[in-house]
């Protein structure tokens, strides 16, 4: 590797990387990712140079020290639940230490006064941006599994926006004080590939006005209102399920819960990876059956269904039995009769990854950029959603594409992109490389089912991917969400070559966090990738009688807590959470 020059102090500036698009703008070909190019005129005129990307630009550090610092992070207080039971409130509760991972690397003592900060930014994941009232939501299969509807659905907007306003808050890096350079959202980013998530997640990180409601724009028409008592009736005295384990019942929730809110936007350049849920109807259901396709925009709901069926509904979905839909195509019609009336909807159309990428490439979504947040006109012409980007001088990202086009949640990819990979590694040899996507190693599984548009193209599961980046001396970590639950994962090789696998909550299921991320130079052979994991800026404190958009994202952040059925070990261990990363340069 070449000498490594300190981030800390960079100053956002355009110089010859800004320009250079990574793999060859001018030369596209079938199955080619790029790297995001400012604008085409910009890609073209440097196409001679095809192995760099663009720099993100940093913010400019604060004149005082930085480092190290705790404030707005896990390190000095996380919501904890109070004593109690059934429904329990939440309140500031002690932080979560730090712990240094040796496994790939011994620490050298003495490394904190040589390291340089090499590279920081943030990774936020499985933001599910959710439209609570859309008709092809499966809140049925409740009757079967408590968690398969969440009661905080309806405020997934608001507690996006306050963990933007979190992100904005940081003073930089939390251990380097390096500015931090950007940040990646790792798919899941929508909840049901439904055209009004993504107009809303879009605004929601470039910053703007949103109104998170469709149909009928004066009301909520949905199973929050419906009087069934499987689901909790927030504005109703009705004694549904979930106000029997202590809910309460809050006059007010659902006007509030749709009415207009205003995003910030990140102060930060900010990145975009796919997840299923970005691709596909309900995160498991691919785009042959133009029937489901045409439900989604209209006006008729399926509310509720006996427990029986909803869990031979549920089974076959977790089997990957029924990729294309056909089983719910069915299941719908065979209940024509019990479908509830609600207001049509076009908005709420499913898109496809064209329409993906075009959203993305849109100006009045652009924020502080880059255009096309890590997508180029060029994915456009090759139908591709992976990407390489240049993070600073000596550190690139690379950003693949794991969802499967067929249908399933779980992931894997294909031949063509796998060798693209290899080839980012092989040509920016010289760079520390972090991959980004949305599946974790061992969530992608679903080698099966052909992708539609290459059907004669293997699909590789993640073992073969980590087999690649293990022969690679540049790859520092693979960061990525989809399980929702924080977990890092050493990944050792013959050689000495090592990687870290950094996988992150998402911000939908309680504890509901994101990841800040920071690269050092020890000088003594080392590298050490330190994680700081932090909440939205909502206090952890609630009030029932405050619904303004703060006090709904302080709710939204409680009741996930509360919800019936979830996990309360999304969180992870000590060694999950707040962490030193130690590895050998390779």
């Amino acid at each position: 590797m070449p000498r490594i020059r300190s981030v800390a102090g960079d100053k956002p500036a355009i110089n010859r990387r800004t320009v250079l698009a990574a793999t060859g703008a001018a030369a596209v070909s079938a199955g080619v990712g790029y790297a995001l190019r400012p604008t085409d005129s910009q890609a073209a005129a440097v196409a001679a140079e095809p192995h760099e990307a663009i720099v993100a630009h940093s913010r400019q550090a604060a004149a005082a020290p930085l480092a190290p610092y705790t404030k707005g992070t896990t390190l000095a207080s996380v919501a904890t639940p109070r004593a109690g039971s059934g429904y329990r409130r939440l309140a500031d509760g002690p932080g979560w230490a730090r712990v240094v991972r040796s496994e790939l690397a011994a620490p050298r003592s003495g490394r904190a006064g040589r390291r340089t900060a090499l590279a920081a930014f943030v990774q936020l994941t499985d933001l599910h941006l959710i439209d609570a009232q859309h008709p092809l939501r499966l809140e049925y299969v409740r009757s079967a599994d408590p968690h398969a509807w969440r009661p905080h659905e309806a405020l997934t907007v608001q507690g996006a926006v306050s963990l933007i306003e979190r992100v904005n808050a940081l003073r930089g890096a939390p251990v380097t004080g390096s500015p931090l350079h950007f940040a990646m959202t790792t798919g899941d980013n929508t909840d049901n590939n439904a055209k009004t998530e993504l107009e809303w997640f879009l605004t929601v990180m470039s910053g703007g006005r949103v109104t998170p409601n469709s149909g009928d724009p004066r009301h909520y028409e949905g199973v929050q209102n419906s009087g069934l008592q499987l689901f909790w009736q927030p504005d109703s005295t009705t004694r549904d399920n979930d106000k029997r384990l202590g809910f309460p019942h809050l006059g007010g929730f659902l006007p509030a819960a749709i009415r207009e809110i205003r995003s910030p936007g990140l102060n930060l350049p900010w990145y975009s990876t796919v997840g299923n849920h970005d691709a596909l109807l309900l995160g498991c259901y691919g785009h042959a059956d133009s029937w489901l396709g045409e439900f989604t925009v209209g006006g008729k709901k399926l509310m509720s269904l006996p427990a029986t069926e909803a869990k031979k509904l549920q089974n076959l979905i977790r089997s990957g039995g029924d990729p294309s839909g056909t089983a719910l195509r069915d299941l719908l019609k065979a209940h024509s009769r019990d479908l509830r009336s609600i207001t049509p909807d076009e908005r709420r159309a499913p898109f496809t990854p064209t329409d993906y990428l075009k959203a993305h490439l849109d100006p009045a979504h652009r924020g502080l950029g880059p255009v096309g947040h890590g997508y180029s006109t060029a994915n456009l012409d090759a139908g591709t959603q992976y990407y390489t980007f240049r993070i600073s001088d000596d550190v690139i990202g690379i950003s693949i594409d794991t969802t499967d086009p067929s249908g399933h949640y779980d992931g894997s990819i294909g031949t063509t992109q796998l060798r693209w990979l290899e080839r980012q590694l092989k040509d920016n040899k010289d760079s520390w490389a972090i991959v980004f996507s949305h599946h974790t190693s061992k969530s992608m599984t679903n080698t099966e089912h052909p992708d539609p548009a290459h059907p004669g193209e293997q699909r590789h599961d993640g073992a073969e991917v980590v087999s690649l980046l293990s022969r690679h001396a540049n790859v520092l970590a693979w960061v990525n969400g989809h399980i929702h639950r924080n977990e890092i994962t050493p990944h050792k090789a013959s050689g000495g070559r090592s990687f870290w696998e950094i996988s992150t909550a998402s911000h939908v299921d309680y504890p509901q966090l994101a990841r800040v991320i920071e690269i050092a130079d020890n000088k003594d052979g080392t590298i050490s990738l330190f994680t700081t994991l932090i909440e939205s800026a909502a206090p952890h404190r609630t009030d029932f009688t405050d619904l303004t958009q703060t006090g709904l994202a302080a709710l939204y952040r409680e009741i996930s807590y509360n919800a019936p059925g979830a996990s309360k070990k999304m969180g992870g261990t000590s060694s999950d959470r707040n962490t030193e990363l130690v590895l050998k340069k390779g």
